[in-house]
């Protein structure tokens, strides 16, 4: 068993996949399309400040396994979609998307799915592999997670410990949040004597790997902006650019047709019916939120909704929950959409 899952999986994964099954020929057909950013081995999660930025490879793996033994199938987005137009589906399918890409998506997620020989999904922000957007995010965890202090606005902040380390984190990534975060960064890296291109090329997605993988029959390649922006907020001819020039990049570099495309906030405040136009302009044939939900018989939604899956999803119990509807229930009730 993979470390720090809990211990119970082992023991109860059949009960839990027979009671699925049950569950699925009594409602008939759902699809429910999952997404995360990053993965990490089960051995390093203890260590890691930005835990809901990431989940456990060791629990990815046994959800894999676990869908398999309950009948689920797991899909592209085009597949998902044809599946939840067809009036006479009866089968519950499941897609997993990657939004961003980072190198761990090279170099460990996409190997697991094809040991389970299922198909991934992967919405790139083309920014990363033309290292054009700073990923602050990562270098402050990075130079956080490898340090015993650092400094910050010339406050030195102790993170010596695994609870500093993540306190020290979230304040400065709160702190940071913004169109302001840039110019912090840059300042934090000239403070802590860092190289922000080193720590860039460490943890990006290149366009060498994205041309490996857009030649793997189990890997679709969609759209997630140019720069990573708040679409919501932008100038209607800023946020053409996004669209439209993430799409023509990804096409010209990759030599693939680019259908589908994620919104990088994709709550209701963050994505609208001017963005949705917007991307169909853009020529996309359809469009990912993050509003939780499943997808049911019936016409298809251009924008469709997306479960997120974090840090602390680490029982099978809870994605178990997602496919069930529960979380969209919770999110409605508690109005988080």
């Amino acid at each position: 068993m993979p470390e720090g899952l809990n211990p119970t999986i082992s023991v109860s994964r059949s009960m839990l996949a027979m009671t699925a099954r049950w569950i699925d020929a009594l409602r008939g057909q759902r699809g429910c399309f999952f997404t995360f950013h990053r993965a990490a081995p089960s051995m390093l999660w203890p260590d890691i400040p930005n835990r809901d930025f990431y989940i456990d490879l060791g629990f990815l793996d046994s959800l894999l396994t676990y869908l398999a033994s309950s009948g689920r199938r797991v899909v592209t987005i085009e597949e998902g979609l044809r599946l939840a137009s067809d009036p006479n589906g009866r089968d519950t399918f499941v897609n997993f998307s990657i939004d961003d890409c980072y190198r761990d998506t090279y170099e460990e997620v996409v190997p697991l799915f094809r040991r389970h020989g299922v198909p991934l999904t992967l919405f790139v922000t083309t920014g990363i592999p033309d290292g054009t957007i700073p990923l602050w995010w990562i270098g402050l965890e990075d130079t956080i997670r490898s340090r015993p202090f650092i400094l910050a606005s010339g406050e030195r902040l102790a993170t010596d410990t695994r609870e500093r380390k993540i306190a020290t984190y979230l304040m400065l990534q709160t702190r940071w949040d913004g169109p302001q975060a840039p110019q912090e960064y840059a300042d934090f890296c000239r403070e802590n004597d860092l190289d922000p291109e080193a720590i860039h090329w460490r943890h990006a997605i290149t366009w060498d790997m994205l041309r490996e993988l857009a030649g793997d029959p189990l890997v679709e390649i969609g759209s997630h902006t140019v720069s990573h922006p708040r679409v919501s907020v932008l100038e209607p001819e800023d946020a053409r650019f996004e669209l439209a020039r993430s799409r023509e990049r990804l096409q010209e570099m990759l030599n693939i047709p680019v259908k589908h495309f994620a919104f990088p906030y994709g709550r209701t405040k963050d994505c609208g019916p001017r963005d949705f136009a917007i991307a169909r302009d853009a020529g996309y044939e359809s469009v990912a939120t993050t509003v939780k939900g499943l997808l049911r018989q019936g016409p298809v939604p251009y924008a469709y909704p997306r479960i997120t899956l974090n840090g602390g999803h680490r029982n099978l119990f809870i994605p178990e929950l997602h496919i069930a509807g529960a979380s969209a229930i919770a999110a409605r009730m508690l109005g988080r959409v």
